[in-house]
């Protein structure tokens, strides 16, 4: 590799450090849980994980994956259409399917393949895509991977939504798809579904969700914000590294032959090998204490309403929203840095949000609630956020 090639990486490097937008790495000692082990020492409260239902590390997903391995071995060692499917593949696509109220299920090995996938084989150049603007980078992509003509629409602007639709049909799409995360990652605002149904009803445009922060946990049933609000995705993207056990693995649900078509045309289900048979065996594990209860969903909803309280009594700068996912703004990048450190050194997991992962500005540090975090530990953590937020100026 040439000497010149390194030098403008390394001074890419040195400008992303003095702009003071390096991300860093800890390294964590033992299981994903609401405490964890950071470099041998113990007690950090954990903050920042997606594990919303505290299943990472629940002793019947353990004992199903060690089962599934004893019994499966340890990975597949090839594609699904090839040699690599088991029975295990289709209980947890069917399990998903029958869970999120569609007729089958096709499994990814994450999520961003799934979103990756989606779009190429479903539509061509004759068709449309209308995505909102703050959609997960895994659906950007997607999208620019496929031949579709390609319309954007500002964040939950419902406006903006059926202008882009008109447009769509003035310019002859044959098919339309409206793309749309259920939870927006960054801010922990639900997308209104009703009234995207509405206009996709209205344009005959297909709903596409990416439900990856709310599978699990979000709705009555847990079912995700189709299920909060009462309305019907044609088809939902999802995950099992979150809600579901926190381990690897996304999924597309939907109707029956939509779901052929993928397991026929998709690159990244055709050309990556199939889940391992623990993953899979914890899904389905994850997938039945979802549905067999709802204490751990209320445990969530009691920890989120607290800590939100305990945040804007202290005078933090909150956005707006009942999501698990609660982001304290701080705008500047050093500030979120240094906060971060600061509520490390005093035993609080968090990470500082700053651009490209958010706009200009716009840097935070983003909580995350999970029902394995006890009253007692969110006072600690607020007592950390307290002393943080003063010393780092955030705090007035």
């Amino acid at each position: 590799m040439s000497r010149a090639f390194l030098q403008h990486i390394t001074d890419t490097l040195g400008q992303i450090d003095a702009e003071g937008l390096r991300k860093t790495e800890r390294e964590i000692t033992s299981a994903q849980a609401g405490t964890v082990q950071v470099a041998g020492t113990d007690g950090f409260l954990n903050l920042c994980a997606n594990n919303y239902l505290g299943l990472a590390d629940h002793p019947a997903l353990i004992q199903a994956a060690k089962d599934a391995m004893d019994q499966r071995g340890f990975g597949m060692a090839s594609v699904r259409f090839i040699c690599g499917t088991q029975d295990l593949h289709r209980q947890l696509e069917q399990a998903l399917a029958q869970f999120l109220n569609h007729e089958d299920a096709i499994l990814f090995a994450a999520c961003f393949d799934a979103n990756g996938g989606l779009f190429e084989p479903l539509l061509d150049a004759r068709d449309a895509i209308v995505s909102d603007a703050l959609n997960h980078a895994s659906i950007i992509d997607g999208i620019r991977l496929s031949k579709a003509r390609r319309y954007r629409y500002a964040n939950s602007d419902m406006t903006d939504l059926e202008q882009a639709l008109r447009r769509a049909r003035a310019e002859g799409a044959r098919h339309i798809m409206i793309a749309t995360d259920g939870v927006f990652s960054m801010d922990g605002f639900l997308a209104d579904l009703p009234r995207i149904r509405a206009l996709a009803d209205r344009y005959d445009a297909m709903l596409m969700v990416d439900d990856c922060h709310a599978t699990g946990f979000v709705g009555p049933n847990g079912a995700g914000t189709p299920d909060h609000h009462g309305v019907r995705a044609d088809i939902v993207t999802g995950t099992l590294g979150k809600a579901l056990g926190g381990s690897m693995g996304g999924f597309i649900a939907g109707p029956q032959p939509v779901i052929e078509m993928l397991r026929q045309r998709a690159r990244p289900y055709l050309f990556s090998n199939a889940l391992p048979p623990m993953v899979v065996a914890a899904g389905i594990a994850a997938l039945k204490l979802v549905q067999d209860g709802a204490d751990r969903r209320e445990a969530l909803q009691r920890n989120t309403a607290y800590w939100r309280a305990g945040l804007e009594n202290l005078g933090f700068d909150l956005l707006p929203g009942h999501h698990p996912i609660v982001p304290v703004m701080l705008y500047e990048a050093r500030i979120a840095q240094d906060m971060a450190r600061r509520l490390f050194d005093l035993g609080v997991f968090v990470a500082g949000f700053f651009y490209p992962v958010v706009p200009h500005g716009q840097a935070r540090i983003r909580t995350q609630m999970n029902a394995a975090l006890s009253l007692q530990d969110l006072d600690r953590a607020l007592d950390a956020f307290a002393t943080a937020g003063k010393a780092s100026g955030a705090l007035k």
